[in-house]
């Protein structure tokens, strides 16, 4: 019966830090570039889309698909970024421990 209270304390001790983990990348973002810096993507750690940036020179009808190609460059780049910070934040969190494959992303 011990190693069951154990247990229970170590999963109530694991969901304490995943909420604090969830709280923590709310608040961290991470940028995206495309263009060589001409479009800028800010998504927080969860992949929320907090902000954009469009160099002056894309502002023009004649580089509209240009614009619109570098936006979708820069969101995955950011995107791609978010995925490393989460799982390496995932990996301190359990210790290196790898979850089982198929186990849901707590974060979206």
């Amino acid at each position: 019966m011990a190693d069951f209270m154990g247990l229970m304390k170590q999963a109530a001790e694991f969901q304490t830090k995943m909420q604090d983990l969830q709280n923590e990348l709310d608040r961290i973002e991470v940028e995206g570039t495309a263009g060589g810096g001409m479009v800028t993507v800010t998504l927080s750690a969860k992949g929320e889309l907090k902000g954009i940036k469009v160099d002056d020179s894309l502002m023009q009808a004649s580089e509209k698909e240009i614009l619109e190609d570098l936006l979708v460059a820069a969101h995955a780049d950011a995107r791609r970024k978010a995925e490393a910070l989460l799982q390496e934040r995932m990996k301190t969190l359990t210790g290196g421990m790898q979850l089982p494959p198929g186990m849901p992303n707590p974060f979206g």
